[in-house]
């Protein structure tokens, strides 16, 4: 079958697109030059574009990144290494990434890091403690949680919460 041919713009004509393009959703400036591109823009028209949106708003990258943070540790449950990666992967500058790690509520962060552990160590089938607590572990620092969290959420793992 036969590649539809890929249909190119104008700037006039790439700029509602693009608007509705970011308005649906938080885009990062990778991606909406990214999107341009393809819309067959050379550098200095998806430039233009693109400083046009940020001035309207339809680009905010540490709104993106607030965005981002939220959703994934709300509920994809990760952790800040796996986000911080993640950001930065989307190009986003350190500022918009320290910004949107101002997201994270520390209580509810280490709350999802136990329900994700005790959820893990129910399906967890390794009989052997020392294999089974190395297995917890890598899963949670793939999922992107700080070491010295691991190891206090699992040092706490089967004991009595505590009356307060």
């Amino acid at each position: 079958m036969d590649q539809p041919k890929k249909k190119f713009y104008t700037p006039g004509e790439a700029l509602p697109k693009i608007a509705a393009y970011c308005a649906y959703q938080e885009r990062t400036t990778k991606e909406v030059e990214s999107k341009l591109r393809e819309y067959g823009l050379n550098e200095d028209e998806a430039g233009d574009i693109i400083i046009r949106l940020s001035q309207e708003k339809l680009i905010d990258e540490e709104r993106f990144a607030k965005s981002f943070v939220r959703g994934k540790v709300g509920i994809k449950k990760w952790g800040r290494r796996r986000i911080t990666q993640e950001l930065k992967q989307k190009g986003l500058s350190d500022y918009c990434i320290k910004s949107g790690l101002k997201e994270i509520d520390g209580d509810e962060y280490y709350q999802n890091l136990i329900d994700t552990l005790e959820k893990r160590n129910r399906v967890e089938k390794e009989g052997n403690q020392r294999l089974r607590r190395q297995k917890l572990t890598m899963f949670l620092t793939v999922k992107g949680y700080e070491n010295d969290l691991i190891k206090m959420a699992l040092d706490d793992l089967g004991k009595e919460p505590e009356e307060d």
